[in-house]
Parts: structure tokens; C-alpha cells; sequence
């Protein structure tokens, strides 16, 4: 690893400085860490040196621990790969060092870094320096001593906050806590360092061991009580997620029985969540989110992306005002074009409201919420089209209006400009037929709320372009968005993968399981509400829309429940005018609304599933099987034809785009872990009652027959490519 080093300079002054070379994050890599520790016990050697200081070079300690360790060790199940660092490095050979240890911290000291930092006997900072132990969003804990040292500088209540909620704050924060000794500018970081260190040296400065210190611990019953306030939190924000609890575990073992204590405990416990079934869900998240940049063909070819200064938006209702909302907080200027003034103004409206809301809750200053808004015009026709970038059409899911609206976009817009559709279901080949310019038609497609919700597909054709794909992708990029490159069928990799999902639920229902229980046990899971929470939310009239164009595409394995037409017949449409399966009143959550019941025994009747009116009795295990067991089902089909590069894409499109639970690493990978046989075999027993809609895909039979994983690559005889 060309450039990966640490480094050792003596200066005439007896201080010694430990560099650190690992760009761009100087991640503490297994030779960065095995680099430091032989420059601590050569700079402890050497009679020139009387002082310490650790940096990072190019203006950043560390970013932390080099995570592809971890994708290793849960590759390889090998947790010795794990470097013994906390006594060995971070606590004999610098916190217990003879000579004094001063960090010089800039740019960012996180997880390891900040450990590192934690474990030296001063910390001195550049300005708006970034400090955080992220480590709990791997699924692990802070595993350098973090959960000893942090409560002990910067007192437990805040250190807690911090690592629970993997929290990161400034060095100005951290300077008022005390975990910070001094703040100087950015050309003056190495010289305070080098001369504070001298000063512990020399006595004039107390020389302090972190993890010997009390005077900011609280006493021990305080301490027990706000350990036992933060497990109930976390009992709640985190049920299925053991890492909050084993970090107080950590924390309270050192306040009980001591620092050192404390260290060996985190180590223990560190090396067993690392191999966690929460810690794989959660890396292979996190390298899938990175890998959905590179896409074969786009971003390989040497082409680069074109400038998007000037987007249109078609359409001002949720999914176009909340599309324009997220261009405008980018600085990317909106035309939002709507039939007639009333729904321009009310477009208007909700975007404004969209951004005030933003300043309202603090997280957008005043000034920048300004300028945003100066940046969207409305109207009502094409005349501020002429110069435009890009069209986002986002109008009501009907195919002839949509393709005259490209019809009309073709002579209107420059040639240049990418003609994006955020249809959710219809097939982009039809939306452009009658078009001359399929080449730069392009599926971008948002999930609600647009300007919330993290997900971007980019859905292209046969015919799209290579340079469209890669400038959509930088937009996607410039919004914030994750940008995931699918191929084009109904419903996409997303909506299609997911159309099974409320069908599931719906026949369970329809044979007499209870409809408040199905949405429990689908929370309880993690995600965040059930499927019929879910409907309501959504509103039925996107349910029934939505419904018929996978039961045109897929009518082999579409299941025709009656209830959703049955309760708009009696005049409901879930949250959007307050009445569905629960009650939604301002101020409160959503309630079982029990009057739905009637309306859902009709349903039963009409589908007559309950033999001899008795209800299915199933198990909550076979309940959570029969609701994503299908969906699986439906990945494997997706898979199998190429709508995606690779399974990994599917995983982060299912944790950002259905809120999938992203500890579960993706729906592929949660089946995987489940093992395709199981899902194969109970797939298989369900469709001997149900027929075809649990009928087991031929990649799915192929897989579990063969023993492989899903998400193993495909052989080019398997797999039918629409990329």
C-alpha cells in the first residue's frame, strides 16, 4: 500500500513527531497501527527525545479504524485478524509512556482517531474539528478504550449521547467539556502541540491519565441512573441492535470496577459483536451505499458529467414540490410548471413550506433558506423551458398523458436536456414510444417524501444514453441522494421487489388474521410500520393505482384482495382525510380504529379463504415468512433478469427506499442469512395452499438446490441482463 506509512521526526526542540500517512481519512489501517506502535517504542528509546506529539498528515488525524478489516473478518470468520490494540498500544505504550503524549488534532478525529487521541495526556485542536465515536453504526462498540476514557473527559451523560447515538461534535464543544485542552488556529496546531508536551515534561502543565481520572464521573448511584435511563431509551429507539446495550455494559463495568476494568471488558465484548449478525448487516450496508457509484459502462469509460444549473419540474404535488425542494437546497435552479394558477400556488406553497420547516426545526439557517426560494419560478407553460438542463416530468401515473407530456417536451426543450419520468411502475419504453429522443429518456425515480427520503433510482432503457446515466448520477449526488442505477421493467427494482410485501398481508387478512397484528409483527421486525400503516400513509388511491399495473405485468402471482376498493367505498382513504385501518389525530400516534372491522369480515366473505369460517392459525415467525418470504421471491426474479448490477444494489435500494432495516443488511442479504433452502422449502409448502403467488422463482429452486447464496454472482448463462 504505496503512501500508507507513520513517520518520526525529531526536532531540535526533543519533541518527537508521529506522523501519520493513510490518505484520505488516515484511516488506522493494520500497518498504521502496527507503524505506531514502533515509532511510540523507538521515540520511548531515544535519549534526543523528551516529548511526544501524534498527527495526521493532510489537515486530518484519523477518520478511524480501517472498516475492510471487519468485511474480512466476516468473510473469512477469522476475529483474530482483529489487532489487540487497547492494553497493548493504547494503554502500555501511550497512556502509560515515561514521556508525555500530546495529540494534535485538525479536520477530524473519529472512532479509532478520536480513541487515540483520548488515550495521550493533552489534546490540542484546530478550529471545527470534528470528534466522534461513530462505532455503534457498524453494529459494534468503540473498541480502543473509548468507552472508558470519553465518560471520564467529557463526563458520562455527554459521552453516553456520543456514542449511542454515534453523535459527533466540534473541538469548540469538546474544548468547554474539558475533552480538549486548547484550541489554535490550523498554522499554529504543531508548534502549541510540541511546546505543550515540553511543558508536561518540564511539570509545568499536569500530566494526566485518562483513564485513571473520577473528577468527572458522577457518583455511583447517578451514574447507575442515568446508565438505566439510556438502556430503557435504547430499549426503544434500538430493540433489535445488542451493541447499545453491551456499550453500557462496557461503560458501567469501568465506573464499578475501574478503568482498566473497563478496557478489558470493551475488548471482550468488541471481539464478540464483530462478528454479530448486526455488525455483517451493517458494514455490508455501508460498503454497499459506496459501491452503488460505480456502474460498468458509465463511470469506467472516460466519460465526464455535464453541469445540471437549471432543472423543470412537471407537476406540484408531493412527489414534484418535494423533488424541487431537494434541487433548491442544492443551489440547482427550479421551473415548476403546473395547468392551471391554483395548483402552481399551491405547489408554490408546499415547497415553501417544505423549506421553512427546515428553519424551523434548525436545520437550515434563514439566509440559505432565502436563497433556496429565490431559486424556483413558477408557470404555466413551456416558455421557460428553452434553456433547461433537465425536465423531471412528475404527474399522476396515466400512460397517455405522460407520453404527451414527452411528446411536448421533445420540441420545447434543447436537445441536450435529459427528459427525466418519476413513474413508479409504467415502463419507460412506453412513456417514450412515440418520442424520436429514447436516448435521453431516463426513469428518476424519488420516494416520498422526495426531499426526505435518501433513495434515487435511475432507471434507464436499452436506449438511454451512457452520458444521461452519468449526469443523473451526479445530480443524484449534488442533491444528496444515493443514487442506484436500475434497469427498466414495471414497478423497477424497488416497487417491484416490494409488490409482494402487502399482498402477503392481505392474505393473511382475508383468511382471518388480525390486521393490528400483522402491523406489529412487521414493526417489531424493524421496519417502521407495517403494511397496512403503510397503505394508509401512502392513501389508496396510489394502493389501487399501483395494484392494477402489477397485476397487468404479473397476473400469474397477483393476489385480488377486495378491501382496499372496499374502504374507499366507505368513504375512506387512510390518513389523508383521517380515517383507514387506524385513527389519526394531531398531537398522538396512529390507534387501531376498530370500526374498520366490519369492512375487513366483508372482505373475508367475498374472497371466502376461511374455510368453515375458521381463521388461519399461524405463528408470528409464519406470519414475518409469508409477508417478506414472497418479496425474497420477487428479489430473485429481479436478479435473475439483470434489473440490477448486483445484489448489493437491491440491499441499500431496500434499506433507503423501504426502510428495510439496514441491520438486516437489505432484503438479499436477510435472506442469505435466513438461508435460501429454508425460504425455498416454506415457499413451496405455502403455494401447495395458495398457488401461484407463492410459487418459488427457477433462481430461487436453482440456488437453494445447489446450496448457493443469492447474492453469489451469476453465471452469464443464468442471467438475462437488462443493464
Amino acid at each position: 500500500m504505496a503512501g500508507v506509512k507513520v513517520t518520526l521526526e525529531v526536532g531540535s526542540d526533543g519533541v518527537a513527531v508521529i506522523t501519520m500517512f493513510n490518505p484520505p481519512v488516515n484511516a488506522l489501517a493494520i500497518s498504521i497501527l502496527k507503524g505506531l506502535k514502533e515509532k511510540f517504542d523507538e521515540a520511548a528509546r531515544r535519549n534526543d527525545v523528551k516529548a511526544i506529539v501524534v498527527t495526521g498528515n493532510g489537515g486530518r488525524f484519523s477518520g478511524g479504524f480501517d472498516i475492510n478489516v471487519f468485511e474480512k473478518v466476516h468473510a473469512t470468520g477469522d476475529v483474530s485478524l482483529m489487532p489487540d490494540v487497547s492494553v497493548d498500544l493504547m494503554v502500555n505504550t501511550v497512556e502509560d509512556s515515561k514521556k508525555p503524549v500530546v495529540a494534535a488534532v485538525e479536520g477530524l478525529a473519529l472512532g479509532g482517531g478520536l480513541e487515540l487521541a483520548l488515550g495521550c495526556h493533552a489534546r490540542i485542536a484546530a478550529p471545527r474539528t470534528q470528534l466522534g465515536l461513530p462505532e455503534l453504526t457498524l453494529g459494534v462498540i468503540p473498541g480502543f478504550g473509548g468507552t472508558q476514557r470519553l465518560p471520564r473527559l467529557a463526563g458520562l451523560p455527554k459521552a453516553v449521547e456520543m456514542m449511542l447515538l454515534s453523535k459527533s461534535i466540534m473541538s469548540e464543544e469538546g474544548a468547554k467539556l474539558g475533552l480538549i485542552d486548547a484550541i489554535v488556529p490550523s498554522q499554529e496546531l504543531l508548534k502549541v502541540s510540541r511546546l505543550w508536551a515540553l511543558d508536561i515534561a518540564a511539570a509545568r502543565k499536569p500530566w494526566l491519565r485518562s483513564l485513571h481520572r473520577t473528577d468527572k464521573l458522577c457518583s455511583l448511584s447517578e451514574a447507575r441512573e442515568i446508565i438505566k435511563v439510556a438502556r430503557q431509551q435504547a430499549r426503544k429507539t434500538a430493540p433489535n441492535m445488542p451493541q447499545h446495550q453491551v456499550c453500557l455494559d462496557a461503560i458501567e463495568e469501568g465506573i464499578i470496577h475501574g478503568g482498566y476494568s473497563g478496557v478489558l471488558k470493551e475488548a471482550k465484548v468488541f471481539k464478540e459483536l464483530v462478528v454479530s449478525d448486526t455488525s455483517k448487516g451493517l458494514v455490508h450496508v455501508f460498503f454497499a451505499q459506496r459501491a452503488t457509484a460505480k456502474v460498468p459502462k458509465v463511470t469506467d469509460v472516460g466519460l465526464k458529467p455535464r453541469h445540471i444549473k437549471k432543472v423543470a419540474i412537471i407537476g406540484g404535488g408531493l412527489m414534484g414540490s418535494g423533488i424541487a425542494t431537494a434541487l433548491l437546497l442544492s443551489n440547482v435552479s427550479v421551473v415548476l410548471k403546473e395547468i392551471n394558477s391554483e395548483f402552481l400556488q399551491k405547489g408554490v406553497r408546499t415547497i415553501e413550506g417544505n423549506v421553512k420547516g427546515l428553519v424551523t426545526r434548525g436545520k437550515l439557517a434563514r439566509d440559505k433558506a432565502d436563497k433556496a426560494l429565490s431559486l424556483l419560478k413558477g408557470s404555466l407553460d413551456y416558455s421557460d423551458f428553452k434553456d433547461v438542463d433537465m425536465v423531471i416530468e412528475a404527474v399522476i401515473e396515466s400512460v397517455p398523458l405522460k407520453q404527451k407530456i414527452f411528446g411536448e417536451l421533445e420540441k420545447v426543450c434543447p436537445s441536450r436536456c435529459i427528459l427525466a419520468t418519476n413513474t413508479s411502475t409504467i415502463d419507460l419504453n412506453i412513456v417514450g414510444e412515440k418520442t424520436r429522443s429514447q436516448d435521453r429518456i431516463v426513469g428518476a425515480h424519488f420516494f416520498s417524501p422526495a426531499h426526505v427520503m435518501p433513495l434515487l433510482e435511475i432507471v434507464r432503457t436499452e436506449k438511454t444514453s451512457a452520458q444521461v446515466i452519468l449526469d443523473l448520477l451526479t445530480v443524484g449526488k449534488v442533491i444528496k441522494k444515493v443514487p442506484v442505477v436500475v434497469g427498466n421493467c414495471t414497478g423497477f427494482a424497488v416497487n417491484r421487489a416490494f409488490f409482494p410485501y402487502t399482498q402477503g398481508a392481505h392474505i393473511l387478512v382475508n383468511s382471518g388474521v388480525d390486521v393490528f397484528r400483522i402491523d406489529r409483527i412487521i414493526s417489531n421486525f424493524g421496519l417502521p410500520m407495517g403494511p397496512f400503516q403503510l397503505q394508509d400513509l401512502a392513501g389508496y388511491g396510489v394502493a389501487l393505482a399501483v395494484g392494477k399495473e402489477f397485476a397487468s405485468a404479473f397476473p400469474d402471482r397477483t393476489f385480488q384482495s377486495p378491501l382496499v376498493e372496499l374502504l374507499v367505498k366507505n368513504g375512506r382513504n387512510g390518513k389523508n382525510n383521517g380515517k383507514g385501518y387506524y385513527i389519526y389525530e394531531k398531537g398522538s400516534k396512529p390507534k387501531p380504529d376498530l370500526s374498520v372491522l366490519p369492512i375487513i369480515e366483508e372482505s373475508r366473505r367475498i374472497t371466502n379463504m376461511m374455510p368453515g369460517g375458521k381463521p388461519l392459525s399461524v405463528t408470528d415467525q409464519e406470519i414475518l415468512e409469508i409477508i417478506l418470504f414472497p418479496v425474497v421471491n420477487e428479489a430473485c426474479r429481479i436478479l435473475d433478469e439483470g434489473v440490477v448490477i448486483r445484489a448489493a444494489d437491491l440491499d441499500i435500494a431496500s434499506v433507503l427506499g423501504m426502510s428495510f432495516p439496514n441491520y438486516r443488511g437489505g432484503i438479499v442479504f436477510w435472506a442469505d442469512m435466513v438461508g435460501p433452502k429454508h425460504i425455498y422449502a416454506t415457499l413451496k409448502k405455502w403455494s401447495g395452499v395458495y398457488g401461484g403467488f407463492f410459487k418459488p422463482s427457477r433462481f430461487l429452486e436453482e440456488r437453494a438446490t445447489k446450496g448457493l447464496l443469492l447474492s453469489a454472482p451469476a453465471s452469464s448463462s443464468s442471467s438475462r441482463s437488462r443493464m
